[in-house]
């Protein structure tokens, strides 16, 4: 997995590459975990490249938008869904915790 930080203004833009797994979603959790150890609260996950997330990746997801809306500081945005990621996200109840847009640009304009 590959994890790119973009500081766009006001918020983060993280861009996701591979696959989300037990093995990998340690590192993700590290870096935005260091995003918002830095007050940044509005983050943006590009997830068009990332092929497969498991229960540990999801667990990832929960708990940083979790930490972003604490305080109604912020929240996490998803672009780019790969069907197979969505359906994921879907079966696991969690399309109702997140909002998802098909481009970086609508995601920034939300915040």
């Amino acid at each position: 997995m590959e994890v790119n930080v973009t500081p766009i203004d006001h918020c983060d833009l993280v861009v996701i590459k591979g696959r989300i797994d037990s093995y990998t979603s340690p590192q993700l959790s590290e870096t935005l975990r260091e995003i918002t150890n830095h007050a940044i609260y509005k983050i943006v996950l590009d997830l068009s490249d990332v092929s497969y997330v498991s229960s540990a990746g999801l667990r990832v997801f929960i708990d940083i938008q979790k930490i972003c809306k604490k305080l109604n500081q912020g929240e996490v945005l998803l672009v780019n869904i790969p069907q197979r990621v969505y359906e994921t996200l879907e079966l696991a109840g969690f399309v109702p915790l997140f909002k998802f847009y098909s481009n970086v640009t609508s995601a920034l304009a939300a915040f």
